[in-house]
């Protein structure tokens, strides 16, 4: 009996191990590098063309400086809706919003990598912004056509990344997600270049408008 309990105890300490690894990287990939001093959100923001009453989703907020200077850009109109799949760092986007006054930022909880996720109204945003996002999840395509959901017809995609992996100051070689894969996982979503725009160093900066959507062979 002992041994049997032991073995039990084992097994159980096995599959804990293994569930908490797999909540951690499922959060890890989602966790957004510090790119100070490579992107530059204010320029970047100062290129997407924004304009007073606007409704922009930014996927991937993470730590909240695109929103926070959108909401801004845009003095209090239009609406900013921050997505996130951690909870904590949008409870942070939701107090600095406030503790700033922004009475247009909405924080969202969802894994954009479900179908629907930002809850959001087909054609209702004239901006999606996704930062920095690309490469932390396998499958990019639920993301993209998520974005192509929800903008408006004569609305507009921007997508940063990086272009390279710097040395190792960026991600990992094998998870970039180069501008050339980038615009053919964007033109199988429905999406097609319309600009380009300097993001920063080690990054690229595109801006996409909608298009039918190519259908599935």
């Amino acid at each position: 009996m002992s041994d049997i309990h032991n073995m039990c105890i084992k097994k159980r300490l096995m599959l804990d191990s293994s569930a908490i690894m797999c909540s951690m990287q499922q959060v890890a990939r989602h966790v957004p590098l510090k790119t100070e001093g490579f992107a530059h959100p204010r320029s970047n923001v100062a290129a997407l063309g924004l304009q007073s009453g606007m409704r922009v989703a930014d996927f991937g907020a993470g730590s909240g400086a695109y929103v926070l200077l959108i909401a801004e850009r845009l003095e209090g109109s239009g609406a900013v809706y921050a997505i996130d799949v951690q909870r904590e760092l949008l409870r942070r986007i939701h107090n600095e919003a406030a503790r700033h006054g922004y009475k247009n930022v909405e924080v969202i909880w969802a894994d954009l990598e479900v179908p629907r996720a930002s809850k959001l109204a087909d054609s209702s945003i004239d901006l999606v912004l996704i930062s920095n996002l690309l490469f932390q999840v396998p499958d990019k395509t639920p993301i993209l056509r998520e974005a192509r959901r929800i903008v408006k017809p004569v609305g507009r995609v921007a997508i940063i990344d990086w272009s390279e992996s710097f040395g190792g100051m960026g991600p990992i070689q094998e998870d970039v997600v180069g501008r050339e894969a980038t615009l053919e996982l964007c033109q199988k979503a429905g999406l097609a270049l319309e600009r380009e725009f300097v993001a920063g160093a080690h990054h690229y900066g595109l801006i996409l408008r909608p298009v039918p959507i190519p259908p599935r062979v």
